[in-house]
């Protein structure tokens, strides 16, 4: 569950520098260059040293300014002035460049963003929901090519994590009970700090507007002293950190105000981000929209065990929508207030966390930035994974497994792995019960996003719901011998414990038998050396006097035939929709037309996920033309690749651009009644093909069973000056 609880928000970054993706072959890409920020980068100082050139070419001006003035003063001869401004002249230009260097990283990343928007938006992979009533922040509609990329997203999860796994697949109401939320935490603890307009009161998410002066600063305010640079990175790294207090006061230092009105704004106070809603007409039953779907595995925890067989370890998975109703919904399908999570619950023995399959992708390389480095101010380097679990830099097999799994997806959808990391989370973003926990995070226009979780758990969430529902959440480990093992026996005696609590003795009994054996030792001494010792009952609300008649405590040896025990859990979940939304960016592209007059654009999709997989175009409208585009039509259907016939008279070139910017693989030209072309979409080769074999091959290359490359050495070349594009 991406940030499960707490709302531990990622820990605030400023600029790493990278270009969009430049398609490779023979791809020609005239992609818009984007600068990025993030305090841990290598850009991190080459963006100090910029500030610190440009005070010092500032500095260089002024003095060079006096001396012009001072020449002028003195009435000194004119080429001696005339130089001297000239110099005067070349300072300033100096300066202009590297105040131009500074800000141009975020109006090139805005301008690659607003081009990937528009036309996701115009091609309809997705659009504001409810846009006729001016629509409702946070909330998004996919159109036809998002549905289908969607699908192929999820379909593609399915076979790689539920299958490979043989996962138990599950699917559970989206409407939860209260009961199971506040076993959770999330009625107490799923909260962000809010704060309103006082005038209008418009909310606004406080981190978020503390987080985006900070940005807004050190991406635009070129005065800023190297001083003030260090303090605001400072507080974006403390962002997490901050109480609602400390927050307060310093939106009030830095006079942040409303955006829209400049009205001045609340203290920050907490806002649960559930939806609330009663099950039932009556009201009694109160309950929330999901916020995220692995309370479902976890309750049916019991069952499933028993489905496999009694046997750990097992995994579950779930599919579905999650609901948070964000305080100020922003960067469009990245922070939504309904979104898809596919979400994994490994369940594993807490002393054996091997992994039989771990030796799979144990030589796997990639980006990974553990907390030290985040401390020391590194960046993130080129790690094999085998060294990252063994030196404990990740903390067990199953978990490092999961995350090469997860590394593996991710490129294969299409993610440029040079824009991917894994970075570990600090000890102030961990719960306390977690053993380790990593983030997938994919830069893309807006920085660094944190797009999967993956978090080992301990045993925490069994742990608390089966405290809740008094139903034990446990697995068992039979022994092959019985075993003498020493244990502390609680024996509460339960006439005495009648006569003093009466109504409330089956409470105080259960809470003494669940005692840590730390507890029970230290009650046992006082109990001794007292006689009576003041102890918490938890489901009374209040303490409680145990004298020493009421129960024994003593340890004992017993024969065991079983051990018993709460399943630790490894849980990788993923937001969907942010990892579309960042493929989307991955894969976008522009090329200049044929002509050279106009930019087209590209989606570069991989065939697995591509919204449809071929067209069909009949070169010129022609009846035979278009009966052999139907047979091949119906080819591609009974071998189930999703296409689109294209019948209109329009330009070829124009209908290769319109398919292109869908992000179409492969399209098929009908130019004669024997045999037809295959062209591929990002090198614009085609090769000549056998009408019968032309389904056929299309099939094989999306399908992975051949590349591009075999079929271009495979076909006849093609080659066509009429294809304007």
């Amino acid at each position: 569950m991406l940030k499960h609880l707490v709302r531990v928000r990622a820990i605030a970054k400023t600029a790493i520098s990278s270009s969009f993706p430049k398609p490779k072959n023979k791809i020609s890409c005239h992609s818009i260059p984007l600068t990025f920020a993030i305090s841990s980068s290598p850009m991190a100082a080459t963006d100090e040293s910029l500030r610190k050139s440009l005070a010092e070419k500032h500095a260089a001006v002024e003095a060079q300014g006096n001396a012009v003035r001072a020449l002028k003063a003195a009435k000194a001869a004119k080429p001696e002035i005339d130089a001297a401004i000239e110099a005067l002249n070349a300072l300033k230009l100096e300066k202009s460049s590297i105040e131009h260097s500074l800000l141009g990283g975020s109006d090139s990343r805005e301008a690659f963003r607003q081009s990937v928007v528009n036309t996701l938006e115009r091609r309809l992979f997705y659009i504001p929901s409810f846009k006729i009533y001016r629509g409702v922040a946070g909330l998004f509609d996919y159109g036809p090519p998002g549905c289908s990329v969607k699908s192929n997203v999820l379909s593609f999860w399915r076979q790689h994590f539920v299958l490979e796994e043989n996962m138990l697949e599950v699917d559970c109401p989206c409407v939860t009970p209260e009961i199971v939320l506040k076993a959770s935490g999330h009625v107490d603890k799923f909260t962000d700090l809010m704060v309103k307009d006082e005038k209008t009161g418009t909310c606004y998410r406080a981190d978020h507007l503390l987080k985006d002066f900070c940005n807004d600063k050190l991406q635009r305010d070129l005065a800023l002293s190297s001083d003030k640079v260090a303090e605001l990175k400072h507080v974006l790294a403390m962002l997490d950190d901050f109480s609602a207090e400390e927050l307060g006061a310093k939106i009030k230092d830095y006079g942040i105000v409303s955006p829209e009105t400049k009205n001045s704004l609340s203290d920050p106070y907490p806002f649960n981000l559930m939806f609330q809603t009663s099950i039932g007409p009556s009201g009694f039953s109160p309950g929330f929209m999901r916020p995220e779907t692995a309370q479902g595995i976890f309750v049916n925890f019991k069952d499933l065990y028993y489905y496999n067989g009694n046997k750990l370890p097992f995994a579950a998975a779930q599919i579905g929508q999650a609901f948070r109703n964000e305080i100020s919904p922003r960067q469009g399908l990245l922070r939504v207030r309904e979104f898809t999570l596919a979400e994994i619950e490994h369940f594993v023995d807490p002393l054996d966390k091997s992994h039989p399959k771990y030796p799979e992708v144990a030589d796997l390389e990639f980006l990974m930035f553990p907390r030290e480095e985040q401390m020391s101010g590194q960046s993130a380097k080129r790690i094999p994974l085998r060294d990252a679990v063994s030196k404990g830099i990740v903390n067990n097999e199953t978990l490092g497994y999961f995350i090469g799994r997860v590394y593996l997806f991710l490129t294969r959808l299409g993610i440029d792995k040079d824009r991917l990391r894994f970075r570990q989370h600090l000890a102030n973003e961990m719960a306390h019960y977690a053993a380790d926990c990593w983030d997938a995070e994919i830069e893309c226009s807006y920085g660094w996003i944190e797009c999967v979780g993956i978090a080992d758990r301990s045993a925490y969430d069994l742990r608390a719901h089966s405290d809740k529902s008094g139903v034990p959440l446990v697995a068992h480990e039979k022994f092959a011998e019985p075993k003498e093992v020493e244990k502390l026996v609680i024996t509460p005696v339960k006439k005495e414990l009648g006569l003093a609590f009466k109504g409330n003795q089956r409470m105080v009994v259960e809470a003494l038998e669940a005692m840590a054996e730390k507890e029970a030792l230290d009650m046992k001494a006082a109990l001794e050396s007292k006689g009576e010792v003041e102890f918490q009952v938890c489901t009374l609300g209040k303490n409680v006097t145990i004298k020493k008649s009421m129960l024994t405590i003593q340890k004992e040896i017993k024969k065991e035939h079983q051990r018993v025990f709460t399943p630790s859990v490894i849980e990788p979940s993923f937001g969907i929709g942010r990892i579309i939304y960042c493929l989307f960016e991955h894969t976008f592209y522009t090329r200049p037309s044929k002509a050279g007059d106009e930019q087209l654009n590209v989606f570069r999709f991989p065939s697995l996920v591509a919204p449809i997989k071929c067209t069909v175009f009949p070169l010129v409208q022609n009846q035979k033309y278009e009966e052999v585009a139907k047979l091949i039509s119906k080819s591609l259907t009974a071998v189930g690749i999703s296409h689109k016939i294209d019948t209109t008279g329009t330009s070829i070139g124009k209908r290769y651009a319109r398919t292109d910017e869908l992000g179409v693989p492969f399209a098929i030209t009908v130019d004669s009644t024997s045999s037809v072309t295959i062209r591929e979409r990002d090198s614009k080769d085609q090769v000549r093909v056998d009408v019968d074999k032309a389904a056929s091959v299309v099939r094989e290359v999306t399908e992975g069973q051949r590349t591009w490359e075999d079929v271009w050495s495979t076909f006849p070349h093609h080659s066509s000056t009429s294809a304007d594009e």
